[in-house]
């Protein structure tokens, strides 16, 4: 049997509904240094939200990279695990080395339409099966001790999926 290598992704979308400590901090923070790198673009105040920025404001597309370095500063706190994914036992075991960041959304003048999108790629995974409706996974580079081979089962859920897939010969 071919071996399937995939690498999920979860989406993790932080508002002003957010209410973990950790989210909270990414929207506070992203949210004053939006509105401060805006100002580059907007010195008049011409436009009220990101949406009208990216349309009439040349370079403007820069601000999810300027805006990600205050995000950068909060992934060490997750400690390389992806946050709100965990497998069937409630174990966090996703982990993470890649990410992207968006602005979904966002008004100078109301905070509470301030949105951001994380986007989280898993390390690559080995997928053996899927059962009912999770996946057997285990990581892609796990070397069987004593020929056990350690696994998870987790779910595909709302803004997580698999988002590549390769597959190999069998040995």
């Amino acid at each position: 049997m071919a071996e399937r290598v995939i690498t999920l992704c979860y989406r993790k979308i932080v508002d002003a509904t957010s209410q973990r400590p950790w989210d909270r901090l990414v929207f506070e923070d992203t949210y004053a240094e939006l509105r401060l790198q805006a100002q580059t673009y907007n010195p008049e105040g011409r436009y009220r939200t990101y949406a009208e920025l990216l349309r009439h404001a040349p370079g403007a597309g820069q601000l999810p990279f300027l805006v990600s370095a205050v995000a950068r500063a909060y992934l060490p706190q997750l400690g390389g695990l992806i946050p709100d994914v965990a497998d069937n036992l409630g174990r966090h075991f996703l982990r993470f080395s890649r990410f992207q960041f968006e602005i979904i959304n966002s008004d100078f003048q109301d905070k509470s339409r301030h949105q951001v999108a994380i986007n989280f790629f898993s390390d690559p995974l080995t997928w053996h099966e899927t059962i009912n409706s999770l996946l057997l996974v285990s990581a892609a580079a796990a070397v069987p001790e004593g020929g056990e081979l350690l696994t998870h089962m987790v779910a595909l859920q709302p803004y997580l999926s698999i988002c590549s897939i390769q597959t190999t010969p069998a040995p």
